[in-house]
């Protein structure tokens, strides 16, 4: 693929200055994460933040009511299901997403004062991977998300801030499109480029532990510095 269409999701966020300090640098997607075992676990406010930026709920065997009420409450333009969620729970949740967006294509409305102005809402379903994976686990899913995403299989959901090997994607044959996550960091800009030679379909990189000062709190000097070289690497 060109590098210029790869996207950026930076997840984990959770200050609001934080948040506005990382927005200024224009990353495709930020990802706030609601699993209350996790340091980055949000409860907070969203401040204002480009509308060109789409905002992410991150959520792990949550109910599907759970998920509504948060997209209500923070707007969000995309769903990351980081659990054990089953191809049936995401046909059931994108159900739910089309009834949202469908009827605020009738009438503007507002819930605990945001207004709900999404058309679309993405669904991103996370597939741990160590050394080997059966990528025909992914058929159940295939149409019923818009993108998969791989991610280091490790103790935590996530930030775990080691990669797992890249090779293994060479199995993979689908085409739904799929963001890459797991330990990417400055270290990953060659594998990166490499990867990006390839025919596979990866949408975009999912940055967060190796950008940190600690969990959740973000370096926009290291994240600033990332996004110039991979442009220029």
């Amino acid at each position: 693929m060109k590098k210029q269409d790869l996207k950026i999701k930076v997840c984990g966020m959770k200050y609001p200055e934080n948040v506005m300090d990382i927005a200024r640098l224009r990353p495709d997607y930020l990802g706030f994460i609601f699993y209350d075992k996790s340091p980055r676990n949000f409860d907070g406010v969203i401040p204002p933040i480009s509308s060109k930026i789409k905002k992410t709920g991150v959520f792990v065997d949550a109910d599907i009511s759970f998920i509504i009420d948060k997209i209500k409450k923070y707007n969000f333009n995309a769903i990351q299901l980081h659990g054990n969620e089953t191809a049936e729970y995401c046909i059931e949740l994108k159900k739910e997403l089309n009834t949202i967006t469908s009827v605020t294509d009738q009438i503007s409305t507002t819930v605990n004062e945001v207004s709900i102005d999404v058309d679309y809402i993405e669904i991103f379903k996370v597939f741990g991977i160590k050394d080997t994976f059966d990528f025909s686990t992914l058929e159940p899913y295939e149409g019923n998300v818009d993108y998969f995403l791989f991610d280091t299989k490790g103790q935590g959901k996530g930030g775990n801030g080691y990669t797992f090997d890249w090779t293994v994607l060479k199995d993979y044959k689908s085409t739904t499109p799929f963001i890459l996550s797991g330990g990417i960091g400055p270290k990953s800009l060659d594998k990166i480029e490499q990867l990006l030679k390839t025919d596979l379909p990866i949408y975009a990189l999912d940055l967060n532990s190796k950008f940190e000062v600690e969990p959740a709190l973000k370096s926009s000097k290291k994240l600033e510095k990332f996004f110039t070289e991979l442009k220029e690497n």
